[in-house]
């Protein structure tokens, strides 16, 4: 990979500025809260009976997601070496 070096050293990503952090949880949190309201007008189809609870996916996607961390936690526990492997 090649690396810019005409940019200035202070010159920050437009992911790292505070501004556009802030935008941009304003705009997932109403993308989400978009997709939830969105089962008022169209109606899924459940094939099990969890899935007839409303807003399902969102909190079935968080508790993957935090499942998901806390499993790769504990497995970079479990499979971390010492500091001094390759000394």
């Amino acid at each position: 990979m090649s690396e810019r070096n005409d940019l200035p050293p202070d010159h920050d990503h437009w992911l790292v500025r505070p501004h556009n952090i802030r935008k941009l949880w304003i705009v997932f949190i109403a993308i989400l809260a978009l997709t939830v309201l969105a089962e008022f007008i169209w109606h899924p189809h459940p094939h099990f009976t969890l899935d007839r609870i409303f807003g399902f996916g969102a909190w079935f996607g968080f508790l993957a997601c935090v499942g998901l961390v806390a499993f790769a936690k504990v497995l970079g526990v479990l499979l971390k070496r010492k500091d001094t492997y390759y000394e």
